[in-house]
């Protein structure tokens, strides 16, 4: 769940077809941090993860009865891998704990290791 406007319009479908209970599994950890590699999340603090303090606000803000995510730990072993290794992660999963692979760069020539640096998407517009 990125921002949660689509699940809000999945979760209220769902009742409309009748159903009495709608309880939501997401296959990843929740989304805290921008990806500034293609995916258009510029600004983190609309990232639902970071709008509520808890899981039982989110479920409430998309209308489901219960609402769980994958930790950082199940996403590695449900693809077959180890743990994670903090200190030279085996994948690309910086939305969820902001360890970026590369330092991030902004359109004047500035490198920073820094999450909150403005991204190339949020400067065009």
């Amino acid at each position: 769940i990125v921002r949660g406007t689509t699940s809000i319009k999945i979760v209220q479908m769902i009742r409309d077809a009748g159903a009495t209970e709608v309880h939501i599994r997401v296959a990843s950890p929740m989304i805290f941090h921008s990806d500034y590699y293609g995916i258009d999340t510029p600004d983190p603090d609309k990232l639902l993860a970071n709008q509520y303090a808890d899981i039982d606000a989110m479920c409430r803000y998309i209308g489901a009865d219960s609402l769980a995510f994958l930790s950082i730990d199940g996403l590695y072993t449900a693809v077959g891998g180890e743990k994670r290794n903090n200190l030279a992660p085996q994948f690309t999963d910086h939305y969820f704990t902001g360890d970026y692979p590369t330092n991030l760069t902004d359109l004047n020539g500035r490198t920073t290791s820094d999450p909150k640096q403005i991204s190339l998407l949020k400067e065009a517009g």
